[in-house]
This record gives C-alpha cells, sequence and structure tokens, in this order.
C-alpha cells in the first residue's frame, strides 16, 4: 500500500498515545497513575448536559450551517464582549468540530509550500503536524526555564525571515502553564507589526489563570492588532466538554469565509447536539469555572511542591493552565542513570524518563521531547488530589533509587 508523503510525516499525537498505554496497563490490571490526558477531570456540569438533553429531545438533531448555529455564533461574540473586551460580528466567528480543528482549518486556509509559520517552544504537540499538513514548515524559536518559557521579542525577530506568515501564541500554554503579560506582548507585538506578521492566539485555556493573573491576548493591544489576529478557543477546558468537541475561531472576515468552505467539504458542520449544549455553557452560570480554577490551584501547589523534592527535577509553579512542566536534567546527571538508558533505550532522554517511570513507578507522563523541549517532562494536575500525592511519592522513589 502507497501512502501520500503527507501522511508519512506525520506521527500520532504523544499525549493520547500515553494515555492508551496506561489505560491498557490498567485494562491488565495495573495500578497506573495517569498524568498524560489533557483534559479536566471535572464532568461536564449538570446545566450544560441537560441543554444536549434537550436539544435532543426537541429534534434539534439534523445538519446546521456549516460554521455553526446563529445562536452559538451570537453566544460566542457576547462571549468576546463580557470576557475579553473585543468586538466581534457574527460574520467574524466560526465554530468547529473542537479546538484542535480550528487550528488544523486555519492551517489548511493560510499556508502553502515555502511559508513559514513560527512556532516557540515548548509548544502543543500538533502545531508542528498540522502546519506542516499544509505544506508550511515550522520555525521552532526555544525559550528557557529562566524566562518562565516565553519568548522575547529579540528572539521573534531573529526567527523572521521573507517567507514568515505568522507567529503562535499560546497562553497560558500547554504544556509549561507560561502566560504572556500585556507588557511581553507589547514587546513582541513591535516585532509583528514591524515585520508585517499575523499571530494566531490560541487562548483555549484564557480562563484557568491564578494569582489574580489577568487574561490579555494581541487583538487587546490595538485595532491594528486585532485586525493582524486570529483568536482560537473553545469549550473543551473552561467547561470541561472534552469530548463534545466545540472549538470556534474569531478574526477576519474573509478568512472567517475560507475556514466555511474548507469545512464545508470535510466535516460539515459540528455536532448539532453540542452545538445547543454550547449556547448554553457561553450564556449560562459562569462559576462553574471559577470552582474548577479553584481545584486547580490547589493542585498545582501540591504537584509543584511534591515534585520539587524529587532529586534531579526542579519545577516552577505554573501561572496558567493545568500543567507542570518540570525541569529534569538533573535526573540525567544521577549516578543510576546510565543504567536506565542501557534499559530503556530511546533516541531522547526525556522518553527513557518516561519509559522508566511508566514501567518502574507505574506513573505515566509525557516526554518532553514531545514538545520541543527534551529536559522536561509534562505532568498534567487535572487530577485528583490523591492521585497528585501517591503519583509523586512513586516518582521520588523511583529517581530516588538513581541517586
Amino acid at each position: 500500500m502507497r501512502f501520500s508523503d503527507r501522511i508519512m510525516k506525520v506521527k500520532p499525537s504523544p499525549t493520547l498515545a500515553i494515555t492508551a498505554m496506561a489505560n491498557a496497563m490498567k485494562a491488565k490490571g495495573i495500578d497506573v497513575i495517569g498524568f498524560g490526558t489533557g483534559e479536566p477531570d471535572f464532568d461536564t456540569p449538570r446545566f450544560i448536559k441537560e441543554a444536549g438533553i434537550r436539544a435532543i429531545e426537541s429534534g434539534k438533531t439534523k445538519y446546521t450551517p456549516a460554521g455553526g448555529i446563529p445562536e452559538l455564533k451570537k453566544a460566542i461574540v457576547e462571549k468576546f464582549r463580557r470576557d475579553n473586551v473585543l468586538e466581534y460580528s457574527v460574520s467574524e466567528v466560526t465554530v468547529n468540530c473542537g479546538g484542535k480543528h480550528s487550528f488544523y482549518n486555519l492551517a489548511q486556509v493560510l499556508w502553502q509550500e515555502g511559508d513559514e509559520v513560527i512556532v516557540p517552544a515548548p509548544y502543543w504537540v500538533s502545531y508542528p503536524p498540522m502546519i506542516q499538513l499544509a505544506g508550511g514548515a515550522p520555525v521552532i524559536v526555544n525559550s528557557s526555564e529562566e524566562t518562565g518559557y516565553k519568548i522575547t521579542a529579540a528572539d521573534l525577530a531573529k526567527a523572521v525571515t521573507p517567507r514568515t506568515r505568522a507567529v503562535i501564541i499560546n497562553s497560558p500554554s500547554n504544556p509549561s502553564g507560561a502566560t504572556y503579560t500585556r507588557t511581553e506582548l507589547e514587546s513582541l507585538s513591535e516585532v509583528v507589526l514591524g515585520h508585517d506578521l499575523m499571530v494566531l492566539s490560541d487562548d483555549i485555556y484564557e480562563s484557568i489563570l491564578y494569582d489574580g493573573a489577568a487574561f490579555c491576548n494581541f487583538a487587546n493591544l490595538s485595532e491594528e492588532l486585532k485586525k493582524r489576529t486570529i483568536v482560537l478557543n473553545g469549550v473543551s477546558k473552561a467547561y470541561s466538554m472534552t469530548g463534545w468537541r466545540i472549538g470556534y475561531i474569531a478574526g477576519d472576515e474573509e478568512i472567517i469565509k475560507k475556514v466555511e468552505i474548507l469545512q464545508s467539504q470535510s466535516t460539515s458542520n459540528p455536532t448539532s447536539i453540542a452545538q445547543w449544549a454550547s449556547v448554553e455553557a457561553l450564556t449560562g452560570d459562569q462559576t462553574v469555572i471559577s470552582d474548577m480554577v479553584a481545584s486547580f490551584d490547589r493542585r498545582r501547589k501540591l504537584i509543584v511542591d511534591g515534585l520539587n523534592s524529587v532529586p534531579g527535577i526542579r519545577c516552577l509553579i505554573p501561572p496558567g493552565a493545568f500543567y507542570a512542566f518540570p525541569a529534569t536534567k538533573g535526573v540525567y546527571a544521577l549516578p543510576g542513570w546510565k543504567k536506565v538508558e542501557e534499559k530503556y533505550q530511546a533516541p531522547h532522554r526525556s522518553s527513557i524518563l518516561t519509559s522508566y517511570l511508566l514501567q518502574e513507578a507505574k506513573v505515566a507522563v509525557v516526554p518532553g521531547v514531545e514538545f520541543g523541549a527534551d529536559g522536561n517532562i509534562r505532568l498534567s494536575f487535572a487530577t485528583s488530589d490523591e492521585n497528585i500525592a501517591e503519583g509523586v511519592e512513586r516518582i521520588r522513589e523511583a529517581v530516588g533509587r538513581l541517586a
């Protein structure tokens, strides 16, 4: 069987793969604690589920416009006005089959062979493959623990070439939780304006912020930057609706039209039932978000404190999202690491470490190399306090044996 060149360049999602491995071990009766899945562990709020049930019972189960029902588009417009002080028209928003689908659609519409897209690292695992599937070239710009895993204006300017079309900003970030301040975005914006770049602002974690931090994106900075910014968001993280698969985009009307043309020829509309549930999510009781964030806040402190007690591990406290992204370079310097490398052979050290932790500690984490940072691992703390305490203790014991 001959396959297309494009699909041969793409690997399966590593976060989903790690979760699948952990689930397979659990199915065999092995007690595995999973820190791999990037989704809230809370159930979808009852009032949102009831809206979905009402949609089924009232017969709202047919095709809708490819870009979403008018009621949901209006709810998205109002959400931007209420939460972000941003004005969009209904024609400037579209609804997709999840946040990942939103980015995929934009990549297919905006980029082609020879186009470069700047991707700050560490990055969400799916950015580079989706850029490549569109024929574009991801240009990776590395950050560091010292900068809080955020790039600077100088970093951005150095990466720009005549072929650069856009830069991706994911804030708060998956995997690091890094969150750009307004001042930091203003500094980056000088490069964006100076080089006529487009910004894809992935705001999917915007509501999961800690310590009183205020959310800001490029569209908030000025009308000129708003014109250059495409905002991606969705209901998955804020309302614990990952399986409902509703993402949305806001931006230039012509771009939105092209996305809807593409979607009309691929998936057609997002699920009608999920759309009606999302209307309720965006217009209903918003305290469900703050309640969930309060739990995440407690868990992030628990996991960061625990990880920082592990030999060779150093973990910054994330200002947003629900991921810990500890630096593990100190583990690779421990006396017992060489034997681990010999047993769990792999081309990357973070992959070796995750294999060791899965097999020896029965803890599933994601190797940092998949996010462009081989000196780290990612742990989702969207799990119970008990799992966090037990999982970190297992990691401490396993790594401690290498000291």
